[in-house]
């Protein structure tokens, strides 16, 4: 039995179509004509996401949702700023696909731990507070009790934000103990 070699067609032909012309349109009509959505359609899908980008919170409507999204592009260890946020309306069945922050508060002074892109809601695990202390970075560390001040240098274990309890290593003694992350940067041993 010979083998035959199967017919090719280009997209949007078909086998006995006139060469130009579409399927489902007619031999005086111009070629994709019947594909193209009408000019009214195409207006929505370009309103729609003006719309979103003027939202404010006195357009919302019981019916919708506020949420923050960034103005700008946010890269991985930028600080993010309120000046970065506004509010996005959404209908009140939309679902993120994760855990979203819905208060701006809670992002603005925090740092971004991955991209945040514009317009588009934060996941929670997305930020995180600033870091104070960086791992392997040496710090000083400073032990308080009954008036008595002693410090010494150690290098954290891990990285570290504001109240944070984290492991050090005593750079004298390679000792390892837990201290609190403090405002200035240092680690604060001992009693708290």
């Amino acid at each position: 039995m010979a083998r035959t070699k199967p017919v090719r067609h280009f997209p949007g032909s078909l086998p006995g179509s006139l060469p130009g012309s579409l399927p489902g349109s007619s031999p005086g009509s111009s070629p994709g004509s019947s594909r193209r959505p009408s000019l009214r359609n195409r207006l929505r899908r370009a309103a729609l996401p003006l719309l979103l980008l003027v939202a404010s919170p006195a357009d919302a409507g019981p019916d919708e949702i506020l949420l923050p999204v960034p103005t700008v592009t946010v890269y991985p260890g930028d600080t993010i700023k309120d000046s970065m946020l506004r509010m996005q309306a959404y209908p009140s069945s939309y679902r993120a696909r994760q855990a979203v922050i819905d208060a701006p508060l809670a992002i603005a002074g925090r740092t971004a731990r991955r991209m945040l892109l514009p317009g588009e809601p934060v996941p929670v695990n997305a930020v995180d507070d600033p870091r104070l202390v960086s791992r392997g970075a040496l710090t000083q560390m400073i032990f308080e009790e009954n008036g008595l001040v002693i410090t010494a240098v150690g290098a954290p274990l891990q990285n570290g934000g504001l109240g944070e309890t984290i492991r050090v290593r005593n750079a004298d003694t390679n000792r390892i103990v837990l201290g609190t992350v403090l405002a200035d940067g240092r680690i604060k041993i001992g009693a708290q």
